[in-house]
């Protein structure tokens, strides 16, 4: 449980994301945390650099109603401030804030308060001896990792754990979760590291992320963008429809066009996606080009058209309802929607 949110144990895919705020300010950093729950966020995160971001943390979580994760690095004794401002959790690298009595600390503090703690594994922070061992960033140097960090948490009798080992290496990522997977039964938490701006990072985490997602493998996810933390949760929402494992609106199909296309149908199907963005119909709405892929591909689709010369066809399950002229179709298509 992160606050009042479960991860794992069969409970749905939680979207996470992370704030770009400085954490000691504390305005900002609420303004946007409140924006992007209301994008689709269901757990958020902040760094935690300094003393001032720590004491801040309890503010923010007063006024916010989503869990609150604190991102602590090196000092054992931010994760401890956090902890007494009320974090919901806390994510740490137990490798690198210091010796056993130090994470011993923070464990005892954190069970004391039903706190969980998210082991984070990075392709960039591997320990030396690892890097060594296996000539590189490899899947099995990620795993080993953060193995050795539940054990450790483990031997200090802490056990609410959530694992993640990220890359920016899309199969060596994969291949690091599978075999986390196949070796633990901790919660998972998904993310292609250093992804890139939307254009790439995107790709990458629909790969990544989605991959694994289809494999029945991880438990929440965050998609890391080097944009507005907002594209991460639209990403995320997305990867998480293409796998099937959530529909929070319409799930909208088109054909690809050919030659047997007999109508514009590009900027129509531009067009449609642009106007169902207000709708929150959990549906599928299909554009398709011809009699071919018309209503009988898009069988399934709850509403659909498909365009010929000069008029088009709206259908329903299948079924034909009636004509339209092609500058009527869209207004057309949503108005059926809207009987829906």
């Amino acid at each position: 449980m992160v606050g009042a949110v479960p991860v794992g144990g069969g409970a749905p895919i939680t979207i996470q994301s992370m704030c770009n705020t400085r954490t000691s300010d504390v305005a900002a950093t609420v303004s946007q945390i409140r924006r992007l729950e209301q994008a689709g966020c269901e757990i958020i995160r902040v760094a935690v650099p300094d003393m001032a971001a720590a004491r801040a943390v309890g503010e923010i979580r007063r006024q916010i109603d989503i869990p609150l994760v604190a991102d602590i690095h090196f000092d054992y004794k931010l994760a401890l401030q956090c902890v007494e401002s009320g974090v919901d959790k806390i994510r740490i690298n137990p490798g690198n804030i210091g010796s056993r009595e130090r994470v011993r600390a923070v464990a005892d503090a954190c069970a004391e308060r039903g706190i969980p703690i998210r082991i984070g594994v990075n392709g960039g922070s591997l320990e030396k001896e690892l890097l060594a061992k296996y000539s590189g960033v490899t899947a099995e140097a990620l795993v080993e990792s953060a193995m050795g960090h539940v054990h450790l948490l483990n031997d200090c009798g802490f056990d609410d754990i959530c694992i993640s080992v990220k890359c920016s290496r899309v199969p060596v990522n994969m291949r690091a979760y599978q075999l986390l997977h196949e070796q633990t039964e901790y919660p998972l938490h998904l993310g292609v590291t250093e992804a890139g701006t939307p254009t790439m990072g995107v790709l990458k985490s629909a790969i990544g992320i989605g991959g694994l997602l289809c494999q029945g493998i991880g438990d929440t996810l965050r998609v890391s963008l080097t944009a507005d933390p907002e594209e991460e949760i639209r990403a995320a929402k997305d990867i998480l429809t293409a796998a099937g494992l959530r529909q929070t609106g319409p799930n909208l199909i088109a054909c690809p066009t050919c030659g047997r296309t007999a109508y514009d149908m590009i900027p129509i199907a531009r067009e449609v996606e642009r106007r169902l963005k207000d709708c929150n119909k959990p549906i599928t709405v299909a554009v398709m080009g011809c009699a071919v892929n018309g209503p009988g591909e898009a069988a399934a689709a709850d509403v659909g058209i498909a365009g010929g010369q000069n008029e088009g066809l709206i259908f329903c399950k299948g079924k034909i309802l009636y004509k339209v002229p092609q500058d009527k179709l869209v207004d057309a298509l949503m108005h059926e929607i809207d009987l829906l």
